[in-house]
């Protein structure tokens, strides 16, 4: 999808906006000559930025206006290298706001509903961005944050709270938590806004069944306002992204090449009016494709298809690149398995081999020796690997109030 006209003299203001600072990107397109751009040819030349950039940036190297224009700033949830910090001018928190209340628009929430927002507020991004855009829309925000579980039951009754936000970690959790209580006919939710982390077709079943819901896929990242830059309709078919705001290309994680639409590969994007940190082709590693065509919802905006993935998830057992979603893949039509699973690799010194050990959720119905025996024979079928396997019951593995970490390598560590 090609930039329009608009979105050309956009990214041409934020090219003047950073050079005109001593910001991280105004000295390095000062030095590579960057003053602006007169084509779709002369934007995707323009190059990449990545998490590297803000983290060699740190603290506030990426700030692009003066320190008086900043009223906020937030920080990525990652747990590794250094944080990345990301200043926001009032203009930015009100876009932000204004990106949001979209997505629960889109999914058909109204002012007259009540949202319990669960995700943690502070320097996540999360909580506090579902919360502006619940406030925007002129709904009841339920303030909850991350945890205690017990309380966000009771507050999901006694408020009556239609609309539950989440990570899909945590709305699983919660899920199993209300009908293992016996408390579903005592909720009254109706949709939930799931986002923060990739989730599976089987996990969205239990979610979805567990609080007889439906359910929406938000979109967003910190670098890039948060959540909220995107969300899918209820025909579920993609996610809508606010190209009034930002502007989405797909590429070769590999080799860098721009796709064409439909084509899988790393989405990359560049904000059009953002104040505080501009970003021109940030790369995010989400694995996506741009849908082509009109949405049967008649929305303007265009769509990515849910994200399948992240390119730097991969990992290598005895040659074999595999990612979780893989995993997950292979795991979805096995009959009484649940959407929990978790990965481990280590180095075995005595046998000089590497070792792959999956363990499974599933129910008592099935025969966990011969779940195991199957599991076993699709992955060295299908993906050429052949894992120890161990089946345990539903609920054994550990459930999580943020994102879950599905793969453990121990050989790195």
């Amino acid at each position: 999808m090609n930039l329009n006209d608009t979105q050309i003299t956009q990214i041409n203001d934020q090219i003047k906006r950073l050079t005109q600072t001593e910001s991280y990107y105004g000295k390095i397109y000062r030095g590579l000559g960057i003053t602006g751009i007169r084509s779709q040819k002369d934007f995707e030349a323009l190059p990449f930025s990545s998490k590297d950039d803000l983290r060699n940036a740190y603290p506030l190297g990426i700030q692009a206006v003066p320190d008086e224009q900043v009223v906020r700033i937030h920080s990525s949830s990652g747990t590794t290298g250094k944080p990345v910090i990301i200043p926001y001018t009032a203009k930015d928190v009100d876009d932000w706001a204004t990106m949001f209340a979209r997505c629960y628009e889109t999914a058909g929430i109204t002012n007259r509903d009540r949202i319990q927002i669960t995700p943690g507020y502070g320097l996540w991004t999360a909580g506090i961005g579902f919360q502006a855009g619940c406030e925007r829309l002129g709904a009841m925000a339920v303030p909850m944050g991350p945890g205690n579980t017990d309380k966000q039951i009771q507050m999901m009754i006694d408020l009556k709270s239609t609309v539950i936000t989440a990570t899909s970690s945590y709305a699983l959790l919660l899920s199993e938590e209300i009908v293992k209580r016996g408390l579903k006919d005592q909720i009254c939710l109706k949709k939930g806004v799931i986002g923060s982390e990739r989730w599976s077709e089987k996990m969205r079943g239990s979610i979805r069944e567990g609080l007889g819901i439906e359910l929406y896929d938000i979109y967003g990242l910190t670098e890039i306002y948060g959540p909220g830059i995107g969300v899918n309709c209820e025909h579920e078919n993609g996610i809508h992204y606010w190209d009034d705001y930002i502007y989405i290309e797909i590429i070769d994680p590999k080799t860098g090449r721009v796709l064409p639409d439909g084509e899988e590969g790393e989405i990359v994007i560049t904000t059009l009016v953002k104040e505080g940190a501009p970003l021109l082709r940030f790369r995010t590693h989400d694995i996506s494709r741009i849908l082509p065509g009109k949405c049967a919802c008649g929305s303007p905006y265009p769509r990515i298809d849910i994200i399948r993935g992240r390119s730097d998830d991969m990992f290598k057992m005895h040659g074999v690149n595999m990612f979780p979603s893989q995993v997950e893949d292979l795991l979805q039509n096995v009959d009484g398995v649940s959407s929990e699973y978790s990965v481990t690799i280590a180095h075995d010194d005595s046998a000089n081999r590497d070792i792959m050990i999956l363990m499974v959720e599933a129910e008592g119905r099935v025969s966990f020796e011969k779940t195991a025996a199957h599991i076993r024979e699709l992955f060295k079928s299908r993906v050429g690997v052949t894992p120890k396997v161990t089946i345990v019951p539903v609920g054994t593995l550990p459930r999580s109030e943020k994102k879950t970490k599905r793969v453990t390598d121990y050989r790195f560590s």
